[in-house]
C-alpha cells in the first residue's frame, strides 16, 4: 500500500475493483463529447458521477388537473395538466422580442395555452394532435389557463417531464433539464439495477423499524420515485451510507492514534511564560499601531497605555496542548474560534515549544497568499524567541526553493546571533509533495482544517515520527454536533472576542434599495460602498452562482461585477463624489488557484477597489483596508456562512459594515403575515444582523434548519453529505447506529476487515470518497445554493 486512506483499507484490500463499467467515462457510454464535458464542469465525468448527481428538488407533477380547474382556481405554484394539441404555431420576434412558440390546448372540460419562449426545438417536439402532459407554473390570460415555459412530455405512463414526481438536478450552461433527465434514464437502465451492493450483509432496519433499501433499489427510486414514500425511503438509505462514511473514518483514525507513539515534548514553567509574555508584547503593538491610526481621539489616546493579555480562552487551550504534548500518545486537537480570537497566536506558541525542544513544528495553509500571511505573523511572534520562519510555497522562485528544502532537512543558524531557521515552516500542499524531507517534525499545525482532505493530512503527519497534530478552524459547530462530527478529536474553543476587534454594523436591505434606502440616497447600498472607497477603503461583494442560470434565479459573478461597475459611478454622483474609476475584480472557485492568488492580492494591496466572489473569497486573508461586506441574495447562504463572510471586514481601525441583500425578506410585512418561507428568511437574516457570536450563531444555525433542506445542505466546516442532515434528530440517532457499525468493521490497527472489499472501494473512489475522505474542498460547491 502506498499511502493511507484515514485508515479506512487494510493492506489485502483493492482500491478499485478490476473492470467495474461504473468507472468508465461518459463518452464511452453514447454521451456526446460536447455534452460530457459541459457535465465534467460539475464533477461528473464517470457513470457513477451521473448516478450520484442527486436531484436538489421534485416537482410532484403526478396528480393532473383539468383546464377548467386551472382557470377557475388558479395554483399559488407549478401545476400539471393532460391536454391534446389543437393548434400549434411559432411567433416571430420582432424589435428585439424574442420568438415565441404557442400550443393551443383542449381537455374535455375547456381550453388553455402553453407558450415557450425562444426555444426553437418545441414546435419540433410537438404537433397538432398529439395527447401531452404539461407541467409548470401556470396563470390566466383573460378566460385561458395559460402555462410558461412549461415542461412537457407524451402523456403515457414512461414521460419523464410530466404526470409524475419529477426530478430537478443542478444544470451547468449547455445542459437542459429534459437532456439531463433522459440520459440520466438512460444510464439507470444500464446500470442503476445493477449497482453492486457495498454494505455488509444484515444491515438491518432504520430508526423508524423499516429496512434500508438496497443501494440499486435506492439509486432507482431517489431519481424516478413512483411515490414520495419511495423517495424517502431511498433518501434514508444514501443518508445512512454518509453516515457511516463518516464514522469509518473517524474509528479508524481514532485506533490508528490510539496505537501509535509519541516522543514528550515537555515546557518548563519559566520558558512558558517568558513565550507567553513575547506574544502578548507583540499583540500589544499590533493593536496599538492600529488604534494610532484610528481617526477618534479616544482611541488614539488609548493607544499608548492599552496592554494585551492573552484571553483566558487562550490561556486554557495552550494548558491543553502543553499537556497532549508531554504524553506519549499524538495529540490530535481542534482549535475553534470565531473570526479574530486568536488562533494563530495559540498555534505559534505550541509551535515554538517543538523549535525550543530542538524539534520542528509546520504549519499548512490552503493558499499561498494565506501561508505568506502566516510566516509574516508568525516572524512577529517567533523572532523574539530566537526562531526564524521557513517559507516553502508553490511559487518559490527555484533557488529559494532549494535553499528552504536545504533548512527543512538540516535546521540550523543561517548566521551567528540570528534566529535559527529551518524549525519553524510555514507552507502549503508543497510541504506534503514527495521531496519535502523534515529533520524531525515534532507538531503540524493545519489551519482551516476542513479545506483539507485526510490524505493530506496524513501526508504531513507522514513527515515525522507520529508528530501531534493541531487543527483549527474559525467555523465553530454546534455542541450537537461536535459529539459526532468531532468525535475523534479533542477540542479547545476561543470564544472570548479579541482586544480591539471592531463590532461590525450589519444591516438588511432588499434589492431595489441598494441605490437608494426608503428614497434617501444617502442610505443606498452603493453609495456606502462609493463613499467607502472615496475614503481609501475597499469593498467585498459576494454572490451564490459562479455562472448564470436562469432556474436559481439568483445573481452569479459576472452579473454582479457589470452591475458594480454600472451601479458605483451613478451612485457617487448622486451622493456628489469626485467622478473616478471603480477597479473591480471577480474571484471564484472556476479560477486556477494560481489565478484566484495574483486577484486577492491584488485587492490586498489596493490595486483592485471591489471584489466580487463567491465564497472563495478567502478565509483568513487579512485586508484592513476593507470595511464593506454586500452579500446578494444573502438567503441562499447558511447562517455560519454569512457570518465567516462578515469577518472578513472590521479587521483595521475604520468602522466597518456588512449589508445583506435579499429580494425574500418580508421587508414591509408585519410577522404575523410571513408566510413559512418568509419567516425561516427573517429569522436567519435577522439572527445575523443582531449577533455577532460565531458560536452562538451555530446553535441558532441548527435550531432553525429545516429538514426540507435535506437536499443540497451546505454547511462550512461540516463533512460535505449530499443527502444526510446533521440537523435532523433521525440522522442524527443514525449516526449513532453508523457508529455502531463502524465500530465492528474496522480493527484495532484502524484498517476495514476483509471482506468489505466492495465499500473500501466506495470510500476510496465512490460516491462517499468526498464524505470518507473529506478530499473535497469548499469551493466545490459552487454553482448551488451558498456555494463558493
Amino acid at each position: 500500500m502506498t499511502r493511507r486512506q484515514g485508515g479506512r483499507r487494510s493492506p489485502d484490500l483493492p482500491a478499485v475493483l478490476p473492470d467495474d463499467p461504473l468507472d468508465l467515462d461518459l463518452t464511452s457510454m453514447g454521451v456526446a463529447r460536447g455534452p460530457a464535458a459541459r457535465l465534467r464542469r460539475i464533477g461528473i465525468r464517470r457513470v457513477r458521477d451521473l448516478l450520484f448527481h442527486l436531484p436538489r428538488r421534485y416537482d410532484d407533477f403526478s396528480h393532473t388537473t383539468t383546464l377548467r380547474e386551472l382557470r377557475e382556481h388558479p395554483p399559488d405554484g407549478p401545476a400539471s395538466t393532460v391536454a391534446t394539441i389543437i393548434d400549434l404555431r411559432v411567433d416571430a420576434g420582432f424589435r428585439r422580442r424574442v420568438q415565441r412558440t404557442v400550443a393551443r390546448l383542449q381537455d374535455e372540460t375547456g381550453e388553455g395555452e402553453a407558450v415557450w419562449f425562444g426555444r426553437r426545438f418545441i414546435e419540433r417536439r410537438l404537433q397538432v394532435g398529439m395527447t401531452v402532459a404539461v407541467a409548470g407554473k401556470v396563470d390566466v390570460k383573460g378566460f385561458l389557463p395559460r402555462f410558461t415555459s412549461p415542461e412537457f412530455g407524451a402523456a403515457d405512463a414512461d414521460s419523464l417531464h410530466a404526470g409524475r414526481i419529477v426530478p430537478v438536478y443542478r444544470l451547468t450552461a449547455g445542459v437542459t433539464a429534459p437532456w439531463l433527465r433522459k440520459t440520466m434514464r438512460e444510464m439507470l437502465d444500464a446500470h442503476g439495477s445493477a449497482y453492486p451492493e457495498y454494505q455488509p450483509p444484515g444491515l438491518g432496519a432504520d430508526v423508524d423499524g423499516e429496512p434500508l433499501l438496497g443501494i440499486a433499489e435506492a439509486i432507482e427510486a431517489v431519481h424516478y420515485p413512483p411515490d414520495f414514500a419511495s423517495r424517502d425511503a431511498a433518501l434514508r438509505r444514501l443518508a445512512f451510507d454518509e453516515l457511516l462514511a463518516l464514522q469509518v473514518g473517524m474509528v479508524a483514525r481514532d485506533r490508528q492514534r490510539r496505537s501509535a507513539v509519541a516522543a514528550p515534548l515537555t515546557v518548563a514553567d519559566a520558558r512558558y511564560a517568558e513565550a507567553v509574555a513575547a506574544i502578548e508584547r507583540r499583540l500589544t503593538l499590533t493593536v496599538q499601531a492600529r488604534l494610532a491610526r484610528s481617526s477618534d481621539p479616544a482611541s488614539r489616546a488609548d493607544a499608548a497605555t492599552l496592554e494585551v493579555a492573552l484571553t483566558a480562552d487562550q490561556q486554557r487551550a495552550l494548558q491543553a496542548i502543553r499537556t497532549d504534548l508531554a504524553g506519549e500518545r499524538p495529540m490530535l486537537r481542534l482549535l475553534q474560534g470565531d473570526v479574530g480570537s486568536g488562533k494563530t497566536a495559540v498555534a505559534a506558541l505550541a509551535l515554538a515549544f517543538a523549535a525550543d525542544a530542538g524539534r520542528q513544528g509546520a504549519l499548512l495553509a490552503p493558499t499561498d497568499l494565506l501561508a505568506r500571511q502566516h510566516a509574516a505573523t508568525l516572524s512577529g511572534f517567533l523572532e523574539p524567541l530566537g526562531h526564524a520562519i521557513t517559507l516553502l510555497t508553490g511559487s518559490l522562485a527555484a533557488a529559494e526553493r532549494r535553499s528552504a528544502l536545504e533548512m527543512i532537512a538540516a535546521p540550523g543558524l543561517t548566521m551567528p546571533g540570528a534566529p535559527t531557521a529551518g524549525r519553524v515552516v510555514v507552507g502549503t500542499h508543497a510541504l506534503v509533495q514527495q521531496g519535502v524531507s523534515f529533520d524531525d517534525l515534532a507538531i503540524a499545525v493545519i489551519d482551516e482544517q476542513h479545506r483539507f482532505g485526510v490524505a493530506q493530512r496524513e501526508a504531513l503527519d507522514a513527515k515525522g515520527r507520529s508528530p501531534h497534530v493541531l487543527l483549527m478552524t474559525a467555523t465553530p459547530i454546534p455542541q450537537t454536533l461536535a459529539r459526532i462530527v468531532h468525535a475523534d478529536l479533542d477540542v479547545s474553543d476561543l470564544r472570548t472576542p479579541p482586544a480591539g476587534r471592531l463590532v461590525i454594523r450589519t444591516g438588511v436591505r432588499s434589492t431595489d434599495d441598494l441605490m437608494q434606502y426608503r428614497g434617501d440616497p444617502g442610505r443606498g447600498t452603493w453609495p456606502l460602498v462609493a463613499r467607502e472607497i472615496e475614503a481609501g477603503h475597499r469593498a467585498f461583494v459576494v454572490v451564490p452562482l459562479v455562472e448564470d442560470d436562469e432556474e436559481a434565479g439568483a445573481a452569479s459573478v459576472g452579473q454582479m461585477a457589470d452591475e458594480v461597475r454600472r451601479a458605483l459611478p451613478l451612485a457617487a454622483a448622486t451622493i456628489q463624489l469626485p467622478e473616478r474609476e471603480y477597479r473591480t475584480g471577480i474571484l471564484h472557485g472556476q479560477l486556477k488557484a494560481a489565478d484566484r492568488d495574483l486577484v486577492m492580492d491584488a485587492f490586498r494591496r489596493g490595486e483592485l477597489d471591489v471584489l466580487v466572489g463567491t465564497t472563495v473569497l478567502e478565509v483568513g486573508v487579512d485586508v484592513p483596508e476593507a470595511t464593506v461586506m454586500v452579500i446578494v441574495d444573502a438567503e441562499r447562504f447558511g447562517v455560519a456562512q454569512l457570518h465567516q463572510l462578515r469577518g472578513r471586514v472590521g479587521r483595521g481601525e475604520a468602522a466597518s459594515f456588512c449589508v445583506l441583500v435579499s429580494h425574500r425578506y418580508p421587508h414591509d410585512q408585519p410577522k404575523e403575515r410571513d408566510s413559512d418561507e418568509q419567516a425561516a428568511v427573517r429569522a436567519r437574516l435577522d439572527a445575523v444582523a443582531s449577533n455577532n457570536d460565531g458560536f452562538m450563531l451555530a446553535e441558532l444555525d441548527l435550531e432553525q434548519r429545516r429538514e426540507g433542506q435535506l437536499l443540497g445542505l451546505s454547511q462550512s466546516g461540516l463533512p460535505p453529505f449530499r443527502v444526510a442532515s446533521l440537523s435532523s434528530r433521525q440522522d442524527l440517532e443514525r449516526s449513532l447506529r453508523a457508529r455502531a457499525l463502524a465500530e465492528r468493521l474496522v480493527d484495532d490497527g484502524g484498517r476495514l476487515i476483509p471482506g468489505t472489499e466492495r465499500l473500501a472501494a466506495e470510500l476510496d473512489h465512490g460516491w462517499l470518497a468526498r464524505v470518507g475522505a473529506g478530499e473535497v474542498l469548499a469551493a466545490g460547491e459552487e454553482g448551488t445554493t451558498g456555494g463558493g
